[in-house]
């Protein structure tokens, strides 16, 4: 999904496995439609709108901002990674992805190399009723009011929300892997989109769409569409650009988990990986992509915006089942890039 961050254009908007709509222009098969339905891959399921996924990673720079917000950590406190976390008084170990770890860490550097320690560590002290409240602000876990049926919301957990669904408490190692974008977590590509949006316009939410203006026949008259705006106020507004910065290092740092996407780009775009896991693993267990069914390998996704400076576009890509989420960031490099020139030529 690629939108407009001044908008709220829609610009993009692919589902894939898709289907050949000219088989229902002078009416469609019940072969044909039923062979549609039967397939394993869904391409009558809208992924962009309705497909529901964990954002993994990819939320951390708002897990970062919330925590610069709320005074839960300081831009330039390290954090030390060991490759896991521990609660205060707990043995169960809450696993990094890097087994070896990361070492000394502070804000910045969590975000280039995507640290989970660190996060883990931030969520702890922010708790889950801080990181629920400044993520709802971004459209987490509610409709973003796209012009279009079917729309899902995604889902915000709470303490709260936990108790009305299932009955029971929360506990605090759910705020951690909530913290990472795992567990309850789920967003959609188009929720994703207009929140990576807001990041890039400095906290202007809009309600994405894909009508720009109507053309009224008979009164030879042009309505066009204002977008609907809602502005997220900070207390410091350079907690932006700190976690602007860091972005930027995810694809053009030495470290980025997305530095490969960075050679050689005629722009600077600020982005964040994101690997979702599809099921949970065992403590004592590893993750080995070889020996996993692809329906259960962890999903990927991406986020970002550029140019860092005036952006243009926002992008969000999420591919289920794909791995690692570093080889979707091409895919938002290359749209962000065509862009840019066709931007350029019709200027």
């Amino acid at each position: 999904v690629a939108i407009d961050p001044k908008t709220g254009g829609l610009l993009a908007m692919v589902s894939k496995p898709g289907f050949d709509p000219n088989l229902f222009v002078s009416g469609i098969s019940t072969e044909d439609y039923q062979a549609l339905q039967a397939s394993e891959h869904k391409p009558l399921f809208n992924r962009s709108l309705r497909g529901q996924y964990p954002p993994g990673s990819t939320l951390k720079p708002f897990i970062a901002l919330a925590g610069l917000e709320t005074g839960s950590i300081g831009f330039t406190e390290k954090k030390f990674c060991p490759g896991f976390y521990q609660l205060p008084n707990h043995s169960h170990k809450y696993r990094d992805w890097k087994k070896w770890g990361h070492g000394n860490v502070d804000l910045s550097a969590s975000i280039e190399v995507s640290c989970d320690v660190y996060f883990y560590e931030l969520a702890h002290r922010m708790g889950i009723k801080s990181m629920h409240d400044f993520l709802a602000q971004f459209g987490f876990g509610n409709k973003t009011g796209i012009d279009l049926l079917g729309e899902r919301s995604g889902l915000l957990p709470s303490a709260e929300w936990k108790k009305r669904k299932y009955g029971k408490v929360w506990y605090p190692g759910e705020t951690l892997i909530a913290g990472i974008g795992q567990g309850y977590m789920l967003s959609t590509p188009v929720q994703l989109a207009v929140a990576t949006a807001a990041l890039a316009s400095r906290g202007e939410i809009i309600v994405p769409r894909l009508l720009r203006e109507v053309h009224v026949s008979n009164e030879d008259t042009v309505k066009t569409r204002e977008p609907s705006r809602n502005q997220i106020k900070l207390r410091r507004d350079k907690n932006w650009d700190i976690v602007f910065s860091a972005m930027r290092k995810v694809v053009h740092g030495r470290s980025g988990t997305a530095r490969a996407t960075g050679v050689g780009m005629k722009y600077k775009m600020a982005g964040k990986t994101g690997t979702a896991q599809v099921f949970g693993i065992g403590q004592d267990e590893e993750y080995d992509e070889e020996t996993i069914a692809k329906k259960l390998r962890d999903h990927a996704l991406f986020v970002g915006f550029g140019p860092i400076e005036k952006p243009v576009l926002a992008v969000a890509v999420v591919a289920e089942n794909g791995g690692s989420g570093s080889g979707m960031a091409p895919v938002a490099r290359d749209v962000i890039q065509r862009y840019i020139e066709k931007f350029s030529e019709a200027r």
